[in-house]
């Protein structure tokens, strides 16, 4: 699977020996994907339609929740996933996110008043990626088409988001998600739909409210003012609150409106599942007072309560289209072995623990098409070493039919740390290159995906961009 509108700035939170991956998440705001430091919280905030909707209420009626025995014993048999076409060639993706407008749409394009000409210069901005992707040899494209709970296509559920125009609700005068599929498919480059799935809002500041109120009289209006009981504070933004049985299905119907309109080739979900920091914990006390009943405890409550979106979202993706791939990108550390003898040889803030995503579960379950660990630190990182993650996960997928991409930090590479200095040696080439080296190698490692699209711009990574050039390009 993070700055408002500065792409990018720092905080750090104390100096521990953890990668603190609560990953893509703001923490203070970083929009990175992943990619908390390890000795700091480091934030780079970085026709059909009836049918369809008729088969997705039977669906979700068959989703009933029921609490497991454990969590964490061992799945002996794999549930493969329906049948998805298989790729040809390996992995070259990347991220382009939207939320706070990181990557994509151009900011000053909101200054556009008007309409015909904000809508050229975006389009025009949007296929000048795509071009540049092509010549780095990027065959997939994970395009954030969610970033909160506003939609950059029209949806029947979601208001327009306003990183199109710098008002939620305001329709940008075209279809977002439509023109990168052409775009994007003409170029011979697959589309994977992102979603973020829990976030309503980025901040809790009184504008944002403010604006989340004036879509009262919109249709569709945001999901703030129509299901107020939903929404909880977390991590200092306003989010979902996963514990609640419609909450998943109001998530699921999202997709399945993506699924069954677009020819997109996936869906992801990014790492923001349970996403608190030390002074915003998500108060759910009361939803685990009305729904856990029969749970040893409220994260084993919170992990079911993760597990059944991806298996209601899962089920309804291949019902509705079975070559439609869906994958997770999670933080890089499931466990620490510290904590569990099945985890890694690490010492990170694992998604099982904080994010209650117990995601080496959901690849055993055959839950997922594919999954994208984020793991952004370098192999002399003694805390979460890259090679050892990969290795580790490897071994996660080797029995199923679950492929693995891996998530790497090419945001890191060209910028100055005293903890990873192996990103400014050579550009970060070296680096780069051992950990592609090392995905090109491992059988169960299926390709690699680059955090985020914005970095390929920057001079910092110049370097890097030449290399994965002549290694990727055509």
């Amino acid at each position: 699977m993070m700055n408002l509108i500065t792409p990018v700035f720092f905080v750090t939170v104390g100096c521990i020996d953890l990668p603190w991956i609560s990953t893509r998440m703001s923490g203070t705001y970083v929009y990175r994907k992943s990619g908390m430091d390890i000795c700091s919280r480091n934030v780079t905030l970085v026709a059909r339609r009836s049918c369809s909707l008729i088969a997705l209420a039977v669906l979700l009626c068959s989703c009933k929740s029921t609490p497991p025995t454990s969590l964490v014993t061992p799945v002996q048999k794999t549930q493969p996933p329906a049948s998805t076409q298989l790729s040809q060639q390996p992995m070259r993706g990347i991220w382009l996110a939207t939320v706070s407008r990181l990557d994509w749409p151009p900011i000053s394009s909101v200054n556009i008043s008007n309409p015909t000409s904000r809508m050229h210069v975006q389009q025009q901005a949007l296929t000048n990626k795509l071009d540049q992707l092509q010549r780095l040899g990027i065959n997939t494209v994970f395009f954030q088409v969610k970033p909160d709970a506003t939609a950059l296509w029209p949806s029947q559920i979601l208001p327009w988001s306003d990183v199109m125009t710098g008002k939620i609700g305001q329709d940008p005068g075209y279809d977002p998600l439509q023109f990168m599929l052409d775009e994007a498919h003409k170029r011979g480059m697959k589309v994977h739909a992102w979603f973020n799935p829990y976030r309503v809002s980025v901040n809790i500041k009184p504008g944002t409210i403010r604006e989340l109120n004036n879509t009262l009289n919109q249709q569709p209006a945001s999901v703030y003012v129509q299901h107020r009981d939903w929404i909880k504070t977390s991590g200092d933004r306003l989010v979902l609150d996963p514990g609640i049985p419609e909450v998943q299905q109001w998530i699921t119907n999202i997709v399945a409106e993506v699924v069954s309109r677009y020819p997109v080739d996936g869906v992801q979900f990014d790492d923001y599942f349970y996403t608190e920091s030390a002074g915003s914990k998500l108060n759910d006390n009361d939803t685990f007072r009305r729904y856990g009943a029969g749970f040893a405890s409220k994260a084993d409550w919170r992990r079911h309560n993760t597990q059944q979106l991806i298996t209601q979202v899962s089920r309804t993706i291949k019902k509705l289209n079975p070559n439609v791939e869906f994958g997770v990108s999670p933080a890089g550390v499931w466990r620490n072995r510290s904590h569990d003898p099945m985890g890694s040889d690490t010492r990170g803030a694992a998604a099982y623990d904080e994010s209650y995503a117990d995601t080496r579960r959901w690849v055993q379950l055959g839950l997922l098409d594919y999954i994208a660990p984020q793991i952004y630190w370098p192999f002399s990182r003694s805390a979460a070493r890259y090679d050892v993650l990969a290795k580790w996960w490897a071994d996660v997928v080797k029995p199923t039919n679950t492929r693995l991409y891996i998530g790497v930090a090419f945001y890191k590479v060209g910028e100055p740390s005293k903890v990873e200095p192996d990103w400014m040696v050579n550009g970060g080439v070296p680096e780069l290159k051992k950990q592609l080296d090392l995905n090109d190698t491992v059988p169960e490692i299926s390709g690699t995906i680059l955090f985020r699209e914005d970095y390929l711009n920057k001079p910092q990574t110049q370097q890097a961009v030449n290399y994965l050039r002549s290694r990727w390009g055509s």
